[in-house]
């Protein structure tokens, strides 16, 4: 769950006898969020979480509707909800949802993933009754004023963000590349959450409403309400304002065979930009999943930190990168392990440059592989994932999503202790074995991005 940025020589016999110290036995905070959980007749899963700490509640909401749910050749309507949601429903005049909230000292916000889309409001807890009206009204009645112009006016906005956050950002194409070379089109993950200019085009109104009769359902959806709350009046708020929603069709969960890459894919770019990147990826365990939290952690070791393995050597040392930035990124259906490295200007070419970078990248992981981290290496990723973590239970926003997150993948909306548990459990051999595992050198991604021109 948590996604934190993941040396052997003359002295080699003594850095293994230090790298291989294992870490004191760690015990995991007593960490808990405890809820009561029920399920409407209409099929929406509701979480109560009582927490008097500040007078605010939240309100958020999963739906299993992310781009995961569309078709290669039918992409773009799980982020083109994200907009429509906030533009009104029967109940709710366009531009009220935001004037309601901003009224009652309340924020709101939406996002898509590959495996999810999400909404929330976080308001003081005397208008919790008016986060819940805005939450049900739009579930059950948007289609009222999805009109075809509607429809046009937010595909035109989500075409304007594609364009600002691809076509004409710097890198922005290499990012729907990467997913392109690294799935088959049939798989859920190929085509970006954006989805496809052409898509976007190419929805009907017709289209744009069969989506939302399918996934924007109570049977498709969980709602968490974490904070200054009463569990038993706000059952009751919760069944007077969603009870009237329909339940819409039963799913079954998204499935997708595992994928490998067999060899190395070499594909190489040019962009509007000033610098050379390059981009290596790597298959890599589903969220939760052995391996996971170890790719996390190695993540953390190798760039995490200005004594992280590659920054220091790649920045401060050779100077060859202006960035450089590893991480583990989770999901439900399989995950990507990355590092990306932007190099800094030279004289010399973008493939030389790039070679250089790639081939200090490849010591290091090499070492890994060889002779595990040492232990002061992985406790201070276990210090910066621990600190984080608590951090992220000291506000019921941070708190619900998580709730939310955990009963998706686990059925657990108290996963708390289990998630850092799976950390702080970790020695460097573990880390060391992730390393061999899932981070060979003749099965990967190695994506180049040069300036035009060069």
């Amino acid at each position: 769950m948590t996604l934190l940025r993941s040396r052997i020589g003359s002295a080699m016999a003594v850095a293994t006898l230090l790298t291989l110290a294992p870490l004191a036995a760690q015990q995991a905070p007593r960490v808990s969020a405890p809820y009561e959980m029920f399920t409407l007749p209409n099929g929406l899963t509701v979480i109560l979480h009582e927490d008097h700490s500040v007078p605010m509640v939240t309100v958020n909401v999963w739906y299993h509707a992310g781009s995961a749910r569309e078709k290669f050749g039918r992409t773009g309507f799980a982020h083109l909800f994200e907009h429509i949601l906030f533009e009104g429903s029967k109940n709710v005049k366009e531009g009220d949802f935001d004037n309601f909230l901003e009224a009652a000292g309340g924020t709101n916000n939406g996002s898509t993933t590959t495996d999810r889309t999400n909404y929330y409001e976080s308001v003081p807890a005397n208008a919790l009754d008016l986060a819940l009206f805005l939450e049900s009204d739009r579930m059950g009645f948007l289609l009222d004023v999805v009109t075809p112009q509607l429809v046009n006016g937010q595909r035109d906005v989500v075409k304007n963000e594609r364009r600002q956050s691809y076509e004409n950002a710097p890198y922005g194409m290499s990012n729907v590349r990467l997913t392109e070379l690294m799935y088959p089109k049939t798989h859920p993950y190929y085509w970006p959450v954006i989805g496809y200019m052409e898509d976007l085009t190419a929805a009907t109104h017709e289209d744009v409403k069969e989506f939302f009769t399918k996934y924007y359902a109570p049977g498709n959806a969980s709602i968490v309400i974490a904070g200054d709350i009463n569990p038993a009046e706000t059952r009751k708020k919760v069944e007077h304002w969603f009870a009237d929603v329909k339940p819409g069709p039963r799913l079954a969960p998204i499935e997708a065979p595992p994928v490998e890459l067999t060899s190395v894919i070499k594909e190489t770019m040019t962009d509007s930009v000033q610098l050379p990147r390059l981009t290596l990826a790597w298959h890599s365990p589903a969220q939760f999943k052995p391996g996971d939290a170890e790719l996390d952690v190695l993540a953390s070791v190798l760039t995490g930190g200005k004594n992280s393995r590659l920054y220091k050597r790649l920045v401060y040392d050779l100077q060859l990168v202006q960035s450089i930035q590893a991480f583990q990124a989770s999901a439900a259906l399989g995950s990507r392990f990355q590092i990306v490295a932007t190099a800094r200007p030279s004289e010399d070419p973008p493939d030389q440059v790039l070679a250089k970078i790639k081939t200090i990248i490849d010591e290091e992981i090499e070492k890994l592989k060889v002779a595990p981290p040492a232990a002061r290496e992985v406790q201070r990723a276990l210090n910066g994932i621990e600190s984080n973590f608590l951090n992220s239970m000291q506000q019921s926003g941070d708190k619900a999503d998580l709730m939310n997150a955990y009963f998706f993948a686990t059925g657990n909306p108290d996963y708390f202790a289990e998630d850092l548990g799976r950390y702080l459990a970790l020695q460097p051999n573990d880390i060391q074995a992730a390393a061999k595992k899932w981070l060979p050198t003749d099965r990967r991604l190695e994506l180049s991005v040069h300036p035009k021109g060069k």
